[in-house]
């Protein structure tokens, strides 16, 4: 894929909706709120209140608070990390952040407990949402298909292509990952994406 000409602008918002240690409150107020049910944990140190919709930009800026500022512009949430944030896929244990090859992957380690991978990303692969970059959601289910190993990734990509507000189509989905350079894994993903054929077939 060609490097994108332009990033999204990144927007650092304030939602309500998300409680977070700051001068308010503590992670230890926080954490106590949670353990009396005035709080629903979220991800990291984040908290949302009990009955509030959990959306794609409450999850995404959750993800946002635990990538220390300064390298957040230059990471993007992908593959089962943006599932997450989609509502497609478990929280992450670790975020798993993508790094376009023009920036140097090397001064972004042990800045957070995550996972790192060099890629190449075009214009049409990163959206903003609520202070993260986060990976489209048809490069998210591409990058899926390629890089997890099939028993993980057949849940996530049901998922994605369901939400018909995404607005992926698996066969575009499938031209994604044929369009993809060589990269190995490349043949197991068609056959992912050819089982999920095969069940919308029945």
């Amino acid at each position: 894929m060609v490097p994108a000409a332009t990033t999204p602008h990144l927007v650092e918002p304030v939602i309500p909706e998300l409680y977070s240690p700051s001068r308010i409150f503590t992670w230890h107020e926080l954490q106590g709120m949670a353990l009396d049910g005035i709080l629903l944990p979220l991800y990291g140190k984040s908290y949302a209140s009990p009955g509030v919709a959990v959306t794609h930009r409450l999850r995404a800026r959750a993800a946002a608070l635990t990538v220390p500022e300064r390298i957040r512009t230059k990471v993007v949430a992908g593959r089962l990390t943006a599932a997450w944030i989609y509502g497609c896929a478990k929280p992450p244990e670790h975020l798993s952040l993508l790094v376009d090859a023009k920036h140097r992957i090397s001064s972004l380690r042990g800045t957070t407990p995550c996972s790192l991978h060099e890629v190449r990303l075009g214009q049409l692969d990163v959206v903003s949402l609520g202070g993260m970059l986060v990976s489209s959601p048809l490069r998210t289910a591409a990058d899926i298909a390629l890089h997890v190993e099939t028993d993980r990734a057949l849940p996530a990509l049901r998922r994605l292509l369901n939400r018909k507000e995404l607005g992926i189509r698996l066969r575009l989905l499938i031209l994604a990952v044929e369009a993809s350079p060589r990269v190995p894994h490349k043949k197991r993903a068609l056959t992912t994406l050819s089982r999920l054929a095969d069940e919308d077939a029945t």
